[in-house]
């Protein structure tokens, strides 16, 4: 096993973890043993410690995560019913994860916001790519890039809340409904 294993295996308990407990309830010493790694190593590869992990999270999750909903965007030739299925296909995901793992990045962007300057514009600057990212897609329907970006804000901020709503209520519910209510929006931005 060489360094980039180990590395990679805290990365990924670490990002598992502030997803699931939030960035304050995750200590280094859980990240070392659900990696199964040296407490040491955390600093090797981490020297700014939990903060850089939690920002080397944000941007590495956040933009693999922006990737997988354009991907499934465009696995559907019909805008409206792409934005359906794109909710949709979250909501089978967040269910079969038993509502542990929704937004790689939300739970600590609420938690981080008022604390953390560092992380608060790490997760800014995610979104910000989403929403850049999203405007672009929507570009292609509507001509108005006001529209499209309109569009594409109202997108992430339906994931994000349908994500808080199904997670508390265990029921994956509200992702198919914001799915529908952002179809609503495109069909009538187009027409």
């Amino acid at each position: 096993m060489g360094h980039s294993d180990t590395r990679a295996r805290i990365q990924g308990a670490a990002a598992m973890l502030f997803r699931r407990h939030g960035y304050s309830a995750t200590g280094l010493k859980r990240i070392a043993a659900e990696a199964d790694a040296p407490f040491g190593s955390i600093y090797h590869f981490f020297p700014g410690g939990k903060r850089q992990l939690a920002e080397d999270m944000i941007r590495t999750s956040g933009g693999e995560y922006g990737r997988m909903v354009l991907a499934l965007l465009d696995g559907v030739p019909d805008p409206a019913e792409s934005l359906v299925h794109a909710f949709g296909a979250a909501a089978d995901d967040l269910a079969a994860a038993d509502y542990a793992d929704a937004c790689p990045i939300g739970t600590v962007a609420l938690e981080v916001a008022s604390s953390d300057e560092v992380l608060r514009t790490a997760t800014a600057e995610v979104f910000e790519e989403w929403v850049g990212a999203a405007a672009h897609w929507f570009g292609r329907w509507v001509a108005d890039p006001t529209t499209a970006r309109s569009l594409a804000c109202s997108m992430v901020m339906m994931l994000e809340g349908a994500f808080m709503l199904s997670r508390a209520s265990r029921d994956p519910e509200p992702l198919r409904a914001a799915g529908r209510s952002m179809a609503t929006l495109l069909r009538a931005a187009i027409d």
